[in-house]
């Protein structure tokens, strides 16, 4: 009868306390989950000192080292972020910043000229002052991120002049999106009548579409520079594999990551009839910036005959190159090409969309009570874009998190089917050979804690991924 009696009061509260409450609650109690996982992730990254006997043959134990050491370090890094995150979060619900940074932005519209019939003005300088306010909270742990331990790991390429002009300009191309696609969501929703969540899905879809297409070719260009792959083996090779697979390839970039971090990556993106693949420079290593130092350190030009290099730069360069070979380039891309011939990419889109309808359904069906409006201090007002955040970051949480769990699960499966089809082309020894280099160009550590890694891990461990392919290879 106890615990029963103690949950009396909870019940008896009036029905904004008791939202406000489980709202607060439940982000706790997925902060402490968090926390436990990164504590066992932790542990390991603490007592796993020496090479496993199953990775002898994939890993030095110089770069075990390295790779221990860089997640140590960031481990302890997410730690601090998150708990200041979470005391941050709680605070701003428990001394009502929301309400005030809304009567705040109400007051800046008044001494404009806008009266309070002006809701979507106000709730455009509400958004332009809560996203300020996040760029300006979020700053010096990006710049601890970007400039200690990226830095002393080696992947930092960014000077801190070009760190602050890329923040601002980030700022700037994020708010002349975000504030017009919100006037217009928030004006459909007031005009659309009672099938307005269909027409705001409808528009939501549109936008990422219309995002995804202007993307490469508009948004990203403004921040990294894009070059088309030369002509060469590389890109006729890349040119046949595509259309091996039928898949419609329009053109070939390399993009400058190196101006920012040694890390690397590939992808493809377009629609339709209109298919373009992106490698970062760091992933080739004939691109890679990090090679042509060494060659420039070592007083090397270089060769193509390979003679007359003294054994030692030779294993310098070995050593610390970066990338993939060509064979190794294919294979990666011929993974990300999986994704796109077993339909990974449509299905993501779909399983988005359908989730984006319905929580503009359970929106509608929301928006309504009084009482969520009143939980965060909204007594005499109900405006939509409260009603927006406060139902899809608050309400929605526990949905959420369920499944961004089940989109992870299925990221993971969708991955081995991706590198079970590089095997079909012919490239598991490739691959096999390639997510060794990418692992250790990346310093990720090859072992896991089993609850942390299937909580967050969208792609599977490396020892996994490997397994799968050498079964493959013998076959």
């Amino acid at each position: 009868m106890g615990m029963w009696a103690s949950l009396d009061p909870m019940w008896e509260m009036p029905a904004e306390k008791r939202i406000f409450g489980a709202v607060l609650l439940f982000s706790w109690a997925v902060y402490l989950w968090e926390t436990f996982l990164a504590q066992r992730q932790r542990r390991i990254y603490k007592t796993t000192t020496h090479v496993p006997l199953e990775l002898g043959q994939i890993m030095d134990s110089e770069t075990f080292e390295k790779s221990r050491l860089y997640q140590l370090d960031k481990s302890t890094f997410s730690f601090w972020s998150g708990l200041y995150s979470e005391i941050e979060g709680t605070l701003i619900l428990l001394f009502g910043g929301i309400p005030y940074l809304w009567r705040l932005s109400g007051r800046f519209c008044g001494s404009a000229g806008f009266g309070p019939e002006y809701e979507i003005t106000q709730s455009l300088v509400f958004l332009l002052m809560a996203t300020l306010f996040s760029a300006l909270t979020g700053l010096p742990w990006s710049l601890y991120n970007t400039f200690v331990i990226e830095e002393k790991h080696g992947f930092n390429q960014q000077t801190l002049g070009f760190f602050m002009k890329d923040a601002i300009k980030k700022f700037i191309v994020t708010q002349c999106i975000l504030l017009p696609v919100s006037s217009l969501l928030l004006y459909i929703i007031k005009i659309g009548g009672d099938y307005f969540f269909i027409y705001a899905w409808l528009f939501t879809l549109v936008v990422s579409l219309v995002l995804v297409t202007i993307y490469a070719d508009y948004i990203a260009p403004l921040f990294d520079k894009f070059t088309p792959l030369p002509e060469g083996k590389l890109k006729q090779e890349i040119e046949v594999m595509a259309k091996s697979i039928d898949f419609p390839l329009t053109k070939v970039y390399v993009v400058e990551g190196s101006k920012r971090s040694s890390h690397s990556n590939a992808y493809f993106y377009g629609f339709f009839k209109n298919k373009r693949i992106v490698l970062f420079d760091t992933l080739l290593e004939e691109y890679s910036v990090l090679n042509k130092d060494i060659q420039e350190e070592s007083g090397m030009e270089p060769r193509n005959d390979g003679e007359g290099d003294s054994e030692e730069i030779k294993a310098k360069v070995k050593n610390k190159k970066q990338g993939c070979k060509n064979e190794e380039v294919l294979a990666v891309l011929g993974h990300e090409l999986g994704h796109w011939k077993l339909g990974h990419t449509v299905k993501n889109i779909i399983i988005s969309q359908m989730n984006s309808f319905l929580c503009f359904f359970l929106f509608a069906v929301l928006i309504g009570r009084k009482e969520l409006f009143a939980a965060f201090g909204f007594y005499d007002s109900q405006p939509t874009l409260i009603g927006l955040l406060i139902i899809f970051q608050f309400i929605f949480s526990p949905y959420n998190e369920v499944l961004s769990f089940c989109l992870t699960v299925l990221s993971r499966r969708f991955e081995f089917q991706a590198d079970a089809f590089a095997k079909k082309l012919g490239k598991a020894k490739d691959l096999y050979s390639a997510l060794i280099k990418l692992n250790k160009d990346n310093l990720g550590f090859p072992v896991s804690d089993w609850l942390f890694s299937m909580w967050h891990y969208s792609h599977p461990p490396l020892l996994e991924r490997l397994q799968a392919l050498k079964n493959s290879k013998q076959d």
